[in-house]
């Protein structure tokens, strides 16, 4: 197993021992392997779903916990194939997407309609499979920072996908647009007992204020989950809180000094937990991203993001970069680290 305590460093004791504030761990409704009969159960999930969602929960190695670990390439498409694979080109293939999830123990892979479309027949019924379904693409000049749909529902689960995935850019000019077709997509995969997981980013310039990226706040975030779990995402991925403040800082909205004073703190399991809280108190799974790859922190990195989301009474990880661009044993090697802190009975929710 990881070694926790080394790879937290300075760290480990306020991430290991800290006691949450104002949202107690007795609040939550908490991942585990009873996750779909004690929670689930009470929503209007169709059989179809739940049991497709039961195979994402049942797969590799956190299979039986209640947590995930996802692998996601679809940065082909938001970032550039070229700025994406050139580092590890053998990542150019799919098979060796959906190969790095099964040989890392992932729960799930999640890439492109074409990535996934392109190997679907040899893998389908070897790991679970998820379609995003919307992309930003940056050949577009000047740039347009928007999400537009690439493919169908309807597709994704022709080709034997358990889940779809779409983003949606909060608080940009289109996002409107964008809750629209991803409310309907997901309302359609619902009905075909497809799972859904909504990429609940925050995009606006004004977001940042005096140096301070609020795009990473825990309040501005956590609106964007609630806003995620509105329209039936049965689990969300956001950035990991950084700060907080933001609806301060940007001036504009709704906030109560309450969430400032009573229910969070400056500790990043505080902020996590408020996250947790918008997934109306962990009904809805909380996952985590990675972030970008960063070279020789990335394991640390990892490992810290896994334990304060478990700490928080989040669902998981979804981590891309930080695996696919190295070697394919040191990807390994980090997923499995991300997992070891789902598996370690010792770390428990805050």
């Amino acid at each position: 197993m990881t070694d926790m305590t080394q790879l937290l460093g300075d760290e480990a004791d306020s991430l290991l021992n800290h006691v949450c504030r104002g949202l107690p761990a007795e609040s939550i409704h908490k991942p585990g392997p009873d996750f779909i009969d004690r929670v689930m159960a009470d929503s209007d999930r169709s059989p179809q779903v739940l049991r497709n969602l039961q195979s994402i929960y049942n797969h590799g190695r956190l299979g039986g916990t209640g947590y995930v670990s996802i692998l996601p390439v679809d940065q082909g498409i938001e970032h550039s194939a070229g700025a994406s694979f050139a580092p590890n080109p053998l990542y150019f293939d799919p098979a060796n997407i959906v190969e790095l999830a099964i040989e890392g123990g992932c729960n799930c892979v999640a890439s492109t309609l074409g990535g996934l479309a392109s190997v679907a027949r040899r893998y389908a019924h070897k790991i679970p499979m998820m379609v995003k379904l919307n992309h930003n693409e940056t050949l577009t000049y000047p740039a347009v920072y928007d999400q537009t749909l690439f493919g169908q529902v309807e597709q994704a689960h022709a080709m034997g996908c358990v889940a779809v995935g779409a983003t949606i850019y909060f608080g940009s000019p289109e996002s409107r647009r964008q809750i629209q077709e991803v409310s309907e997509a997901f309302e359609r995969a619902h009905q075909l007992g497809m799972v859904t997981v909504l990429w609940a980013y925050l995009r606006n310039p004004e977001f940042k204020k005096d140096g301070t990226d609020y795009h990473v706040a825990s309040d501005l975030t956590g609106q964007a989950i609630h806003l995620a779990a509105t329209i039936k995402a049965d689990i969300v991925k956001q950035k990991l809180a950084e700060n907080n403040g933001g609806y301060r800082a940007v001036g504009f909205g709704h906030t109560h000094d309450k969430v400032y004073d009573e229910l969070t703190s400056d500790n990043p399991i505080d902020l996590a937990r408020y996250q947790v809280a918008n997934c109306y108190m962990g009904r809805t799974g909380l996952i985590n991203s990675g972030g970008g790859s960063k070279g020789h922190s990335d394991l640390g990195e990892a490992v810290r993001t896994a334990v304060i989301n478990k700490r928080a009474g989040g669902m998981g990880l979804i981590s891309g970069r930080k695996a696919f661009q190295k070697p394919m044993a040191e990807g390994v090697e980090l997923l499995n680290a991300i997992q070891d802190v789902y598996l370690d009975d010792s770390i428990t929710i805050a």
